[in-house]
Formats: C-alpha cells, structure tokens, sequence
C-alpha cells in the first residue's frame, strides 16, 4: 500500500485546530476587554492573526485606549497587540 501526503489543490489542508485556537484566543481577549474596569469596549473587535491580537473599532477616551493594549496583553497566549482603536469623536468629524 502507498501513503501520499495529503494535499488539497497541491497545498498542505490547513489544521482545523487553528481556527478554534484562534477563535479561544480572540474570545479570551474580548471577554477580558468586557470585564475589565475602565473601558467601554462594546463596539471593539477583536481578530486574532497567528499568535498578534488586532483591537478595532471606536472608544470614547485616549485612555481606554491604550487600557485596551494593556489588557490584550495580559490574555495568555497573546504575544503581540495591534491596537487599530480609534476615538469616537474623531470618527464623527472625518464623516462631515
């Protein structure tokens, strides 16, 4: 009997277990973001790209801002924050 390595279209089939340990990390970040004192993380999104957290979206303060960064960090496993996190009035006045 032969054994092939498994390809899909020529290309290595991409490891399920990589999407569920990045939606664990992803869920992580945002419940720690939820829970955490000092910021209104509500209309923030979390997205996990490898082992780099990437924070969008808006708040309200400067400091809940980098409170955010500070909070990705503490989440085990995240080795990297991307804070994309941008001030909801500044988004108001780029609009007009």
């Amino acid at each position: 009997m032969v054994f092939k390595e498994q390809t899909f279209h020529g290309q290595q089939p991409e490891a399920e277990a990589e999407y569920a340990n990045r939606a664990t990390l992803e869920s992580a970040v945002a419940n720690a973001l939820a829970v955490a004192g000092g910021i209104d993380a509500s209309d923030v999104e979390v997205t996990a790209e490898g082992d780099e957290i990437v924070l969008s979206g808006n708040v309200g303060t400067v400091d809940e801002i980098e409170r955010a960064t500070v909070i990705a960090r503490t989440v085990e496993g995240v080795h990297t924050v991307r804070n994309r996190i941008l001030l909801a009035d500044s988004m108001v006045n780029v609009r007009h």
